[in-house]
């Protein structure tokens, strides 16, 4: 036996499956506006947000340049929250501030310091952990004891997990009288999940930039600052001069480089070898 339903319930029908259809459009427009406009990506763990690197304009890397000086926090900016397990302290953020000093001596010296102690569970962070106290705290203890030389010397760092990557760095800035200003940096980057410490070559493959690009981009922020130098130098004016042949640029071997959600920072910061503030600063 045939049933025919009634004409109004028909159009009820077509009405329901006019809504749904409706609905399921505006869903799917929602995700694909969402995924256009924060860049997302679909890997191994699901949607995730893919950072600028590599894709900044001229005037977005200018900006992160001149900004630089505001990303010291003296503090970790976790991302991620690691496992507890990591850490050696279970108590103890993953970066956190150790020594900590304000102090003023007239004539003598004028110290303000927040140095880092990264709290995880490794050899090669025992031996970071050593090196910060061996430079920094060491600097400080000197200055204390210092007198009538004059000396400002500051200490403040940044930090920060990301896709299972810890960087952390640290900036010193002395003077000491008449002396040149001596600008320091230092920069420890360790991978959380394989517990080792990770290089730029790695970091660049996990972005996914070319290197061969990256190192052109190196080269070439070189040669133009050492240009800059040469036209002051003609000018009358005394500059750092930097070996744009040396291989100190090359990938293998730059050492001080941090990591933040969306930038790279590639830097070359000459008073770590002798008594200057000169830098040379490459954004990603």
């Amino acid at each position: 036996m045939n049933v025919t339903l009634p004409e109004e319930n028909k159009i009820k029908k077509k009405q329901l499956i006019l809504y749904i259809s409706i609905i399921l459009m505006c869903i799917v427009s929602i995700i694909i506006a969402f995924y256009v406009q924060f860049y997302a990506r679909i890997d191994i763990v699901g949607i995730k947000k893919e950072g600028k690197f590599g894709k900044k304009t001229e005037e977005e890397t200018q900006l992160l340049k001149a900004e630089f000086n505001q990303i010291f926090h003296n503090k970790i900016e976790e991302v991620e929250e690691p496992k507890e397990d990591k850490k050696s302290n279970p108590n103890k953020e993953l970066v956190y501030t150790l020594y900590e000093k304000k102090e003023s001596k007239v004539n003598s010296y004028d110290l303000e310091v927040h140095i880092p102690h990264i709290n995880i569970k490794s050899e090669k962070v025992d031996e970071y952990n050593q090196e910060i106290e061996n430079i920094f705290v060491k600097i400080a203890q000197n200055v204390l004891q210092s007198e009538n030389r004059n000396i400002i010397y500051t200490v403040e760092y940044a930090a920060n997990v990301q896709d299972g990557i810890l960087s952390v760095m640290i900036r010193s800035n002395l003077k000491e009288g008449s002396y040149a200003q001596k600008v320091m940096i230092q920069t420890y980057n360790y991978d959380l999940r394989n517990n080792k410490e990770i290089t730029l070559e790695e970091i660049l493959k996990i972005k996914q930039l070319d290197q061969q690009v990256v190192q052109s981009k190196i080269k070439e922020e070189i040669n133009r600052e050492q240009s800059k130098v040469e036209d002051l130098k003609k000018l009358g004016y005394n500059i750092y001069q930097r070996d744009v042949s040396s291989d100190i640029y090359d990938i293998q071997n730059t050492t001080e480089f941090y990591v933040t959600q969306d930038t790279l920072y590639i830097i070359y910061a000459y008073g770590n070898q002798t008594s200057t503030s000169e830098m040379d600063l490459i954004v990603l």
